[in-house]
């Protein structure tokens, strides 16, 4: 009869099933990262979003860099700052250091792709000025010469990372520089919690700026 739907096969059933349990599987597991998260790393991320805050007070600039997904997050970390979050205010200094595929290419081509971060953190950073470096592995080549570089240039770092932190997490600096690492060798969750950790960054030095609220309208 019209309207009516077809009856599920026993393969489709199946698969059904299959889908079902493997969601429960992955939120399960974002559900034990996102806890052991909070538990563990919740004072440095209030320190962080402190660290972000008092440079952009203080005249400075966040850059921030990463790779693939990451690379998309420092994006987003540098649109919400100039843009908004939820709440109107003034635009705030972040620049993304992987968004301009000229500046991007040209150093790939000329010095190598470990190189594309560094020479940037070296033309726009300033003493006071924090990098944001985010890298789920925290090993990534040319992540870590930003690193290097930022510390050269007396730049104050926070690092979002995963795994073990990788090679960068022992270049910090301690009591200056910031580690937030992910305890997770997944990189799906990783990088699930590093979005969670923006976006309260964001909210943090919004309430930094504009003083705390109990809630926000919400937007797309």
């Amino acid at each position: 009869m019209a309207g009516m739907q077809p009856l599920m096969t026993d393969a489709a059933e199946a698969e059904n099933a299959r889908v079902l349990a493997k969601l429960r599987a992955h939120a399960g597991e974002h559900a034990q990262v996102l806890t052991a998260l909070i538990t563990a790393q919740s004072d440095a991320i209030a320190r962080a979003a402190q660290v972000i805050a008092q440079s952009l007070l203080s005249g400075g600039k966040v850059l921030t860099c990463g790779n693939g997904g990451s690379a998309a997050e420092a994006a987003h970390f540098a649109a919400e700052m100039v843009g908004r979050l939820e709440r109107e205010r003034p635009g705030l200094a972040a620049i993304s250091l992987a968004a301009d595929s000229a500046i991007l290419t040209a150093v790939g081509n000329d010095y190598g792709f470990d190189a594309v971060f560094s020479k940037q953190v070296a033309a726009f950073g300033a003493p006071g000025d924090v990098l944001l470096a985010i890298s789920t592995s925290g090993s990534s080549e040319n992540v870590v010469q930003a690193v290097r570089t930022a510390l050269e240039r007396e730049l104050i770092v926070v690092a979002l990372l995963g795994f073990d932190g990788g090679l960068i997490a022992p270049m910090l600096r301690e009591g200056l520089d910031i580690t937030v690492c992910v305890p997770s060798a997944r990189s799906m969750r990783v990088q699930e919690m590093h979005k969670l950790i923006v976006h309260l960054l964001c909210t943090c030095v919004d309430d930094q700026f504009l003083g705390e609220i109990e809630d926000a309208s919400v937007r797309d």
